[in-house]
This record gives structure tokens, sequence and C-alpha cells, in this order.
């Protein structure tokens, strides 16, 4: 058995970029940065931040258009994927990406005028209707869309 999940908290890079395909299906893509700080023998603070290529598909990348934006608190959970291409010069080239199915905007919301502010709630992707087919890297998964937090660990 193995197991590729992957959970991080961290802070968007850019706006969200967002295509969509013939057949309607939208994918979005932005940087999401984690960082970690410690205290070396100096006394000085070191913060290290690494940089992780988000990529959402369907419904969760429409979400994420209309509610992800730059300096955003995210809580994502997916997987890794890594693909390659060949560039103009004929080298390989390699991207890993965090292939998420599920995402939490974590900023606090103020309450809209004569409203009570808008509560956060998870987006994730529902389970493929496709027999074992593993997509690629850059394939769209089936179903994604938003819904309750009734499996989500928090």
């Amino acid at each position: 058995m193995s197991i590729n999940k992957v959970i991080l908290v961290g802070n968007v890079g850019k706006d969200p970029v967002v295509r969509y395909f013939d057949k309607g299906a939208a994918k979005a893509t932005f940087p999401l940065a984690t960082s970690e700080s410690y205290t070396n023998q100096q006394g000085e603070t070191i913060t290290t931040t690494e940089w992780h290529n988000i990529v959402l598909w369907r419904a969760m990348a429409e979400v994420a258009e209309k509610t992800v934006k730059k300096g955003s608190q995210l809580y994502v959970i997916g997987k890794i994927k890594t693909r390659s291409y060949v560039d103009k010069e004929g080298n390989n080239k390699y991207i890993t990406e965090i292939l998420a199915d599920t995402f939490l905007v974590l900023d606090k919301k103020p309450a809209a005028a004569g409203g009570t502010g808008t509560s956060n709630e998870p987006v994730r992707s529902e389970p493929s209707d496709k027999d074992n087919d593993v997509p690629e890297a850059n394939d769209p998964a089936a179903g994604y869309q938003a819904s309750g937090d009734d499996d989500l660990p928090f």
C-alpha cells in the first residue's frame, strides 16, 4: 500500500490564473508559500520559505477564481504530481504540483452591511466515476464541487 497525501497551510503568492477548456472544464493554478522559522546558535531568527504550485480543476477552480486572492491564507489537501516536458533547447524539465482535492480559505471575512458575514466552507472534489483510471497531472479529475465539512480532519 502507498499513500500520496499532502496537507499545506500557507499564503497565496499570486492571484489564481484560471483557464477554461473546450468542454467547459476550468483549471486554476497559483503558488502557495509555506514558511518555517528557527533560531540559530547566534540567536538570529531564520525563516525559510517553500513555494508549492497548486492546481485546482472544475468547480474548485471556479470557486478559487472568486474567493482566492494574493495574500489569502489557505488550507489545502491534495496529492503530489510530477510531470515533465522537453523545452525549446531539448532539455528535460520537471514540474512538481499539488493537485488539490480540498481547500479552505482561512481569512476572516468582515460582516456584510446588514448581514452576518460569509462562512468559510471547505471546497473539495468528489471521487471520479471512472473505473480505477488515474488521470495524468494535467487531466481534469471529474466531479469537483463544494460540499460540507463531513470528513475534514478539523
